[in-house]
């Protein structure tokens, strides 16, 4: 009998953690919900992080989007590397024109503390691909890893070529 308690608690306290699990998941825009992962609501999300960061361009420019995107993790801290990023993107963006919005590209995960994010920054004269990845190592996402690159279109006409090599 005692086996038998000790089993049903077990089984009680597995389902309230589950529906606690569950309680507690972001629920994706429609437009990715078959792709996306649900992740646990603690302080700032990924996404909520990435959405003030372009906002951020839009209002402030990309010195404070850029400054608020690195104080996610006190890790960050070389203050001359950020320094120079900010003074890169500040430049390419005299070069590709106003921002004017965003487009989720691709959204991967490992696990449920390490996720991956791909946006397509749309400017009014050539696009550019932001690339975030955040990591949650206890209660707060952080920023891991973050890129932007404006080889897209290379990309994109290297998957339409059609391959040519021949069976020998």
């Amino acid at each position: 009998m005692k086996h038998f308690n000790k089993l049903f608690l077990l089984t009680v306290i597995i389902c309230f953690c589950c529906l606690y699990a569950k309680s507690q998941t972001v629920a994706a825009p429609a437009a990715v919900k078959k792709t996306a992962v649900k992740l646990p609501v603690v302080g700032k999300t990924p996404v909520s992080i990435i959405d003030t960061f372009f906002k951020k361009i839009k209002s402030d420019g990309t010195g404070p989007a850029v400054d608020y995107l690195f104080s996610t993790n006190k890790l960050f801290n070389n203050v001359t590397q950020i320094n120079l990023l900010k003074i890169k993107l500040d430049s390419l963006q005299r070069s590709v024109g106003l921002y004017v919005g965003k487009e989720l590209i691709a959204q991967k995960s490992a696990g449920m503390s390490l996720v991956f994010y791909s946006y397509l920054a749309k400017f009014t004269v050539q696009p550019i691909r932001f690339t975030f990845m955040f990591y949650k190592p206890q209660n707060d996402w952080v920023l891991y890893r973050f890129k932007y690159d404006d080889q897209m279109d290379l990309e994109l006409e290297e998957a339409g070529k059609i391959n040519n090599k021949r069976s020998q």
